[in-house]
């Protein structure tokens, strides 16, 4: 079973950049792809109205694609704990993501289960940013905007710097919209401890075009000296 020790992000990353996850994965060979161009977490999507959602079955093939070293996150939408956990187990996921109204005591009872907890919050829509001091919990905040017909992964960019109150005390993901043209700014704005990135390197929602990928990985590594000021 592909699953590695799940710990607090804070710890896990270099402190000198940000983090970055590849979410939407829907095939083993891209996958894998992403995380050798240089992917440090890697998000599977367990929602159905998502093009970008993975039965329980393809995420297996997905999470044994990848080198045990990479962190695999799940992205739900007001899931239960049981099903959330169900596919943990089937999974082997290291940690998980959560894109709906999920009440505190879920992120409670997630993180007794030695899982990485992300909780989303949005500038445009409820739970807003403003709610985050509910979720002590989380491990972290993925911050977005919420505009669009899913709870995430629209493409749709933002004020970035909205997020900027909120990294001085949580650590952020910064997440919608974000490619090549408009990272190294949002990075520069905010300062998150990771980025997000879905349809920025995509050439179909799933598909992932891994020079987009790798050209990304090594503008976010580039930014280490002038924002982060050293080198990995």
């Amino acid at each position: 079973m592909h699953k590695t020790v799940a710990v607090s992000f804070t710890h896990k990353f270099p402190a000198l950049r940000p983090f970055i996850k590849i979410c939407g994965l829907t095939d083993p060979d891209n996958a894998a792809a992403c995380a050798r161009a240089g992917a440090d977490v890697i998000g599977l999507v367990f929602y159905p109205k998502s093009p970008r959602h993975l039965p329980i079955s393809r995420a297996v093939e997905v999470v044994q694609a990848l080198p045990s070293h990479v962190p695999v996150w799940g992205v739900f939408v007001d899931a239960t704990l049981d099903a959330i956990m169900a596919h943990v187990d089937a999974c082997g996921l290291t940690g998980v993501q959560l894109h709906g109204i999920e009440p505190p005591e879920l992120l409670d009872a997630l993180a007794q289960k030695n899982l990485t907890v992300v909780k989303a919050v949005f500038s445009s829509r409820h739970p807003c940013l403003d709610t985050i001091g509910q979720y002590a919990s989380a491990d972290g905040f993925l911050v977005e905007c919420g505009l669009g017909k899913l709870p995430g992964g629209n493409a749709r960019t933002w004020d970035f710097h909205r997020a900027k109150k909120i990294t001085a005390q949580h650590p952020v993901i910064l997440a919608g919209g974000l490619n090549r043209d408009n990272i190294s700014q949002a990075i520069a704005d905010v300062s998150p401890m990771g980025v997000d990135i879905s349809s920025g390197v995509e050439t179909a929602p799933g598909t992932k075009h891994i020079p987009r990928v790798a050209d990304l990985v090594m503008q976010v590594k580039g930014l280490q000296d002038v924002i982060y000021g050293g080198s990995a």
